[in-house]
């Protein structure tokens, strides 16, 4: 074969070599694309990146390293051909070494022969084991917005066919995808953050104005209430809410209603102290025609209403004694007769009972039925008192004063130290008080931020709430007599504040303090209390 024949061979086995790298270029950038486009974990896709030039181009020891978070060093994000301890150590000043100059200069690096090259740390030791005579080293740059972010680093372990200028086009190429890639994450990294916030956010609002139930709270307190619900609502058990008033015996016996089987079937309150005797035994059994005087037409009662629901019976202690007996029977036998009927009517029916008073007392006492007492009291769950959840007073204040804003149209807002100040007040109307006081706050507020002193302004009749000490408490044979006249007082005072505040109305002053018209009365006739005459004229 002459010359001519030999350099046809050649030629052709160059160019054929030639075009099956172009090929499995070509290969290796539409698996490069196809990554970047699913946009997974950025350090999963950089190193499948990686593991794409070893498999289709025979690249040894690809790695990427990358500004750290604090941008002050270069370390290895993503590597092919390196153990995890070999990437631990491939750590590099922004000026340190091949990667440091690639990165500061933005220029690519060709390096012919590492063994001959001083500038070639070899960190990472990943090279001290390979037999040959000559192992190149390429690197380029990856730039976001013309500013270096990182490099792009390879061993070039091919035969003399393969030239470095190839290599160097290609890797280039490969660069500017992953400087694309990453822009594109950090995008998407800046949306997701943004929205994982806006979803924070507005779970913390939902949070703190409807927590579970729709009650606002997370202290262990209320965590307990919650965890009761949940057990108690499915039952058909009588429940029994005891505690103070105004702490949310309604919005409980509401929870146990759409936590249970019953939801979808009616819910429906009685306040037994509202109603004279006779009207609420009216409202609650219904009557016939004709049953008495203004009878002009029959009227079902609640429990008959309520057929399948919950029937919410507030202040069950009010509950004149004879119609406990007829409440007895509907509880026990689901029965009961209209007033003026004769027709005995079975309802299915759920009782759910609330008391701010001493039932058991009442029962010694004569004033409540002890059988009553002991069906009402199947699963009683007692409400703590708001001085007893004091790390919810900020939710509820934060609820009630973006409530009251909103209704009254102002901005009103509380300094740390406002906010300090009446979380350590003891709330003796618990959160209907708190809430009150809020609107009030917010109606009389000529100011939009909330000071301390300006509380007391509002405060009428509270006192600044004393310092809690962690020192032992001596009692003297006077103390208990000073603590009772201190606290006898402070209620005084408080009833007082209230009836001015409501013009001497008692039913309003009531509602504020969340007593029934009964106890009020009672509390005025104790501490002797009366309109003053130029109130009256």
């Amino acid at each position: 074969m002459d010359n001519t024949e030999n350099n046809s061979v050649t030629t052709g086995s160059e160019q054929a070599a030639t075009c099956h790298l172009e090929t499995q270029k070509l290969q290796a950038l539409a698996e490069v694309c196809k990554l970047i486009g699913q946009v997974v974990h950025l350090d999963t896709t950089l190193g499948r990146i990686l593991k794409v030039l070893h498999h289709i181009l025979h690249m040894e020891r690809a790695t990427l390293v990358l500004l750290d978070t604090t941008r002050q060093r270069l370390v290895i994000r993503a590597s092919h051909g390196l153990t995890v301890e070999e990437e631990r150590r491939g750590i590099y000043g922004l000026s340190e070494g091949i990667c440091g100059q690639i990165f500061q200069s933005g220029l690519p690096c060709i390096v012919p022969d590492i063994n001959s090259e001083p500038l070639f740390l070899n960190r990472t030791g990943a090279r001290s084991q390979i037999k040959k005579e000559r192992l190149s080293f390429l690197g380029v740059p990856i730039q976001v917005e013309k500013k270096s972010v990182g490099v792009l680093t390879v061993d070039h372990l091919f035969g003399p066919d393969v030239s470095f200028e190839e290599d160097m086009s290609f890797l280039e190429i490969l660069a500017t995808l992953i400087g694309q890639f990453l822009v594109l994450h950090d995008a998407i990294s800046r949306k997701e953050e943004k929205l994982i916030e806006e979803n924070r956010s507005l779970k913390a609002e939902l949070h703190s104005r409807f927590n579970r139930h729709y009650i606002i709270g997370d202290s262990p307190a209320m965590q307990e209430i919650y965890w009761l619900i949940e057990k108690i609502a499915p039952s058909k058990a009588t429940v029994l809410l005891l505690g103070q008033s105004g702490t949310g015996k309604e919005l409980v016996a509401r929870a146990l209603h759409e936590t249970s089987t019953r939801k979808d079937k009616p819910y429906i309150k009685v306040n037994c102290a509202a109603l004279p005797e006779n009207l609420l035994e009216s409202e609650l059994l219904g009557h016939d025609k004709g049953a008495f005087t203004g009878a002009t037409a029959t009227k079902p009662g609640k429990f008959e209403l309520a057929d399948g629901g919950t029937v919410f019976l507030d202040e069950i202690g009010e509950l004149p004694i004879l119609l406990q007996a007829k409440l007895l029977r509907v509880i026990q036998e689901q029965q009961f007769e209209r007033i003026g009927g004769t027709r005995t009517l079975t309802v299915d029916v759920r009782i759910i009972a609330a008391t701010n008073v001493d039932l058991q007392a009442n029962v010694e006492q004569g004033l409540f039925r002890s059988d009553l007492y002991y069906r009402l009291n199947v699963v009683p769950i007692q409400l703590p008192a708001l001085h007893e959840r004091r790390g919810d007073i900020p939710l509820l204040i934060d609820h009630f004063l973006r409530a009251s804003n909103e209704r009254n149209n102002r901005e009103v807002k509380l300094t740390r130290d406002a906010l300090d100040f009446l979380t350590a007040y003891d709330w003796p109307g618990n959160v209907r008080e708190l809430q009150n006081f809020i609107e009030r706050l917010v109606i009389l507020a000529d100011r939009q931020i909330i000071q301390t002193e300006m509380l007391k302004t509002h405060l009428s009749g509270i006192s600044t709430p004393a310092p809690q000490s962690s020192a032992p408490l001596t009692l003297t044979a006077q103390q208990p007599h000073t603590v009772r006249d201190s606290l006898e007082d402070l209620e005084r005072q408080t009833i007082e504040a209230s009836l001015r505040r409501n013009g001497w109305v008692q039913a309003r002053a009531a509602r504020e303090l969340g007593l029934t018209q009964r106890q009020i009365g009672y509390r005025i006739k104790k501490f002797n209390l009366s309109k003053p005459a130029f109130a009256r004229a």
